[in-house]
């Protein structure tokens, strides 16, 4: 049986040492997009108290995962930076974490510090499960012919094949299966379909305004600095987790000075995330997030920048020894605005 990369390759799709997959040049059909998300991994948390751990340890209120809901969730440090941020998916007797795949190692190892006193476990199922992603105005209709059910709403989940289908935004699916039904299924659809690299799912990614953590920006952010809180990826409700002081603090008693934008940028090539952001007059205003491109000559990022530096100054970015400029681009969303302001208590 061939593996998944081999299955890849036959169809003309590269993947590079990072994980991003690259499509040789293919017949267009607008229709319906699908990328191999081979820049993602999953891992597993699962026994009997995996929920009680989980709730423990994450920003999300993981009772909702497990009433059939998908929510974003960052395992904080306990200064409430960000060492992980995962996607999780109830399963039997527990839950897939979808990571960044460069950050899958990590985000394990952190979790089981702490997993010692849990009776729960947890193993890489990168080799076994595998993601794709599916963009278009007929994905719905194309899903369906398929079997799959669809989620009426962003966030909502429905099991098929063994497998999980999740309704992201961005009028977006992630289908994550066993690797033997992946590979049939992406076989039989390449015909019907625009195979696209992983650039082209970043840049849908940046356009819903879903923050991403990479090797370069561990433990660089709270949530809110990242909009978490938009997607239901923080709890202010449910009680104790690891750095939750610090994230409860600046949502009740603080005031945030560096939320998420997106941009525009000009380049031949993304600046990688953790690039510096600056102003003529001030160094270091802002932290990219992630970046595609858009065209040959630029693209789009998510930074997260110091909010005041788009009062009066241009705002630039320090990519590779040049000061590019950047133009701010709309969010598909409005964050809270009492975050913005300092609360008198």
């Amino acid at each position: 049986m061939m593996s998944w990369l081999d299955t890849l390759n036959t169809l003309g799709i590269q993947v590079n040492e990072l994980g991003h997959c690259q499509v040789s040049e293919t017949d267009s059909n607008t229709a319906v997009t699908l990328t191999p998300l081979t820049h993602l991994g999953l891992f597993d948390v699962i026994g009997p108290e995996a929920e009680k751990f989980l709730q423990g340890q994450l920003s999300c209120d993981v009772s909702r995962v497990s009433a059939g809901q998908s929510l974003l969730g960052s395992h904080c440090n306990i200064k409430g930076s960000m060492v992980s941020l995962s996607r999780l998916m109830p399963v039997e007797n527990g839950f897939w974490l979808r990571t960044e795949r460069p950050l899958l190692d990590t985000a394990m190892a952190n979790l089981k510090k702490y997993m010692i006193f849990s009776k729960a476990e947890s193993q890489d199922r990168s080799d076994e499960i595998v993601g794709l992603g599916f963009s278009g105005q007929q994905s719905s209709e194309l899903l369906t012919a398929q079997g799959f059910s669809i989620p009426a709403e962003d966030g909502l989940m429905s099991a098929h094949l063994n497998g999980l289908l999740i309704r992201v935004p961005g009028d977006r699916f992630e289908l994550w299966l066993p690797v033997e039904q992946a590979t049939s299924l992406l076989t039989s659809l390449a015909a019907q379909v625009s195979l696209a690299g992983t650039n082209a799912w970043l840049l849908s990614e940046i356009r819903a305004g879903i923050p991403a953590l990479h090797t370069e920006t561990l433990e660089s952010f709270i949530p809110q600095m990242t909009n978490l809180q938009v997607f239901d990826g923080v709890s202010f409700t449910k009680g104790c987790y690891t750095g939750q002081e610090v994230v409860t603090r600046l949502q009740h008693r603080g005031k945030l000075n560096r939320p998420m934008f997106r941009l525009a940028f000009s380049a031949d090539h993304p600046p990688t995330p953790g690039s510096s952001i600056n102003t003529p007059d001030r160094a270091g205003v802002g932290t990219v997030v992630s970046a595609a491109m858009s065209s040959a000559e630029g693209g789009e990022l998510l930074a997260v920048i110091l909010k005041t530096s788009f009062d009066d100054n241009q705002v630039q970015l320090m990519f590779e020894g040049n000061d590019q400029p950047l133009t701010r681009l709309d969010l598909p969303y409005t964050p809270d605005p009492e975050l913005f302001e300092r609360k008198t208590h």
